[in-house]
């Protein structure tokens, strides 16, 4: 049986079924082989009812002798069923699962696995209610069959953990064919099992030991794979493409870095050395500058986007929100006035005449800097000499989004990506693999960290009397929401909400503003203007601030329902206050009732400053496998690697990779493996 096929040809999958598993994204063979557990059940030992001891976890197996329904004190419908394996009585007992009553009958026969108690009341001395996984078993099966390790898959309620077991069974009883990936040589010097047997392994495991060496394999594969893809890119670039070799910096360059308000930080300083030296090289440029919110990132790009223009280029910026592109537009206006560079603004709410006339001033070489938001890589926008394209806040772009940026010249242009969201080292290795990496971990002289506060709800005057005072100073805030409107069904403060409440109350007399992603366009900018040039005093907003403009005087922001907020989202925001010379306050507003997770969410916030530990803490809490993708859209989210805690493999995986690109035959194999299993990803990147 063939990977690529569909698994309607597996024995039990019928239309129904079919269509249930494509909605989990399980079209193909392949798919489901890749359907990984996300646990194991440790059912080897089956355990006689008699002797249970209470509070430990127990698999039992027994007949059903007695089915009743009734309801709970808390008014929870409940089934229970009494079980006997000949030793002693059991209660199993489910609550608001009504479609089990037709499937639980006298003479049923369960096995059933989680933590035992005492009964109260009723037939037999002990009961389970819950548990992390029970099987109706048919009259022909074997308890031997499910006295095992036992994968746990992300099962719903009609594709239960018995059609998956069952389903992989069918699937291996099939025979798919399963070629290796891995070179023979790297798969030998990493001392990895062959495909086959991992797959094998990890759905059907004798022992802990076999899981973790089926792991490691099927990790270190999906790892060394992209990485392959994207070193191989890199070495495409570099090899297929003649860049453009900038010349060393003069008049126009120098002129606009002796007119800086400020010194580049030392950090700022070497990230400007790495791309001066990369632009004057005839290698296209693909470098990435990653630094924390307000690390001066905007002003390399700057720097690199004028040098291209002295060198007779055209350069492009790219912002991933109307409002951040015309922010970019406004901040070089003011910094490259009379020094003879002519820039545009390109944005899809322009008027068709004036667009229009944009496409042919970009054409036609009259406008040297181009900045806008993705209407840049519009088909009918083409630029006459491209030189560079700078890309802001890449991961809400793509990899696949810069390439067709990149696509724009007659030539391959010089690329440079800034992203503000900080990530580990590790993980900068595995998802930038294409790029090189420099890094801003130094804030401006004279940026004073800040203070976050987390406060409950019944603090909430006092938080707001100190927020007047600090407007009364001289001083602007923010307020932020998760909502926009109130809904019935969600008790939490809408921005509409709290606009209202405060505008009316404890703001009354200050300049007000409200702002939140289903206000037209032309709305938008108007409120952010006003609050820019200070005529609105209190801005209340949705997450629709977490990228936007720069405004100095802004130092206070609060936050509603803090705890709804993931901790990237909850960095991005507090960066928008802190910009300015003055001390700037953060206070997160938190349910009392808010999860363990979410508590310590705050309390992270609340005690780290540092963008990159928060990076950490934030993977640590939501696991790394869809962050990964969402990075770089255009490549595959991780199925099974894991790079937090498989640093080490991770490390061995780029390595092996490298050691590929050296190896002429290993890398023609692994470039045949790349397109028939990630051809999506790469195919639109490498077709360059």
């Amino acid at each position: 049986m063939e990977l690529e096929q569909s698994i309607q040809y597996l024995k039990g999958v019928g239309p129904k079924k079919k269509a249930m598993l494509q909605k989990l994204g399980l079209g193909l063979v392949y798919d489901l082989l890749t359907y990984f557990p996300h646990g194991y059940e440790d059912q080897s030992v089956l355990t006689r009812i008699s002797d249970i001891i209470p509070g430990e976890r127990v698999t039992v197996c027994g007949t059903v002798v007695n089915v009743s329904e009734r309801c709970s004190a808390r008014k929870m419908q409940m089934l229970q069923a009494l079980i006997s394996d000949g030793s002693s009585y059991m209660q199993i007992i489910w609550f608001n699962q009504k479609f089990l009553k037709n499937k639980i009958k006298i003479g049923t026969r369960l096995f059933v696995t989680g933590k035992a108690a005492y009964a109260y009341g009723g037939h037999g001395q002990y009961a389970m209610s819950q548990m992390s996984s029970f099987e109706i078993l048919e009259a022909e099966d074997e308890t031997a069959n499910y006295c095992r390790l036992q994968p746990v898959y992300s099962a719903t309620e009609k594709l239960n953990q018995k059609f998956f077991r069952r389903l992989m069974e069918t699937l291996f009883a099939a025979n798919p064919e399963i070629p290796e990936v891995l070179p023979e040589n790297i798969r030998k010097r990493y001392m990895l099992v062959g495909r086959r047997q991992a797959f094998h392994q990890i759905h059907f495991p004798k022992s802990r030991e076999e899981v973790e060496q089926a792991r490691k394999r099927l990790a270190f594969e999906e790892l060394y794979l992209i990485q392959c893809g994207l070193l191989a890119l890199k070495r495409q670039i570099c090899e297929k493409h003649k860049g453009i070799q900038h010349t060393l910096n003069s008049t126009l360059v120098q002129k606009v870095f002796s007119n800086l308000p400020f010194n580049l930080t030392g950090n700022q300083t070497t990230a400007w050395h790495d791309i001066c030296k990369d632009m004057e090289r005839s290698v296209p440029m693909r470098r990435l500058i990653q630094g924390d919110v307000g690390s001066g990132k905007t002003v390399l790009a700057m720097l690199a986007l004028v040098k291209t223009v002295e060198n007779g280029y055209q350069g492009a910026l790219m912002a991933p929100t109307e409002i951040l592109a015309q922010q970019h537009y406004e901040g070089f206006l003011h910094s490259l006035t009379g020094k003879g560079i002519r820039i545009g603004f390109l944005s899809g709410r322009l008027t068709k005449k004036n667009r229009e006339m944009l496409y042919k001033q970009i054409s036609g070489q009259e406008i040297d800097i181009v900045i806008g938001t993705h209407a840049l890589i519009q088909e009918n926008v083409h630029f006459a000499r491209l030189g560079l394209v700078v890309t802001d806040e890449q991961h809400r772009f793509g990899i696949s989004q810069r390439a067709e940026l990149e696509k724009k010249g007659d030539v391959l242009p010089d690329v440079l990506v800034m992203t503000a969201t900080p990530i580990p080292r590790t993980m900068t290795l595995t998802v930038y693999g294409d790029l090189d990496v420099s890094l801003i971990q130094e804030l401006p002289p004279g940026r004073k960290e800040i203070r976050t506060f987390v406060r409950v709800p019944n603090r909430r005057r006092l938080i707001y009397e100190f927020v007047r005072r600090e407007i009364e100073s001289g001083r602007q805030a923010y307020v932020v929401c998760p909502l926009i409107e109130m809904k019935e069904d969600v008790p939490r403060p809408s921005a509409e909400e709290v606009y209202e409440e405060l505008r009316h109350g404890i703001f009354q007399g200050i300049a007000c503003g409200l702002l939140h992603g289903r206000m037209k366009a032309k709305e938008k900018e108007s409120v952010m203007q006003d609050f820019y040039d200070n005529q609105i005093s209190l801005l209340v907003a949705t997450t629709v601030i977490e990228v936007g403009v720069d405004v100095p005087n802004a130092s206070i922001m609060v936050v509603e329902n803090a705890d709804h907020f993931g901790l990237a989202q909850l960095h991005q925001l507090r960066g928008r206050i802190g910009r300015g010379r003055q001390q700037s306050y953060c206070i997160l507003i938190s349910q009392q009732k808010a999860s363990e997770t979410a508590r310590e969410r705050l309390h992270i916030m609340e005690t780290t400053a540092n963008g990159f530990a928060l990076a950490e803490a934030d993977l640590k809490l939501r696991g790394p496998g869809q962050f990964f993708g969402s990075m770089q859209h255009g490549l595959p989210d991780l199925k099974i690697a894991d790079v937090l805690s498989d640093v080490d493999i991770l490390l061995k995986a780029r390595q092996a990779a490298l050691e590929t690109m050296e190896n002429q035959e290993d890398l023609h194999y692994v470039m045949g493996i790349l397109a028939l299993q990630y051809k999506e990803h790469f195919f639109k990147i490498t077709a360059t």
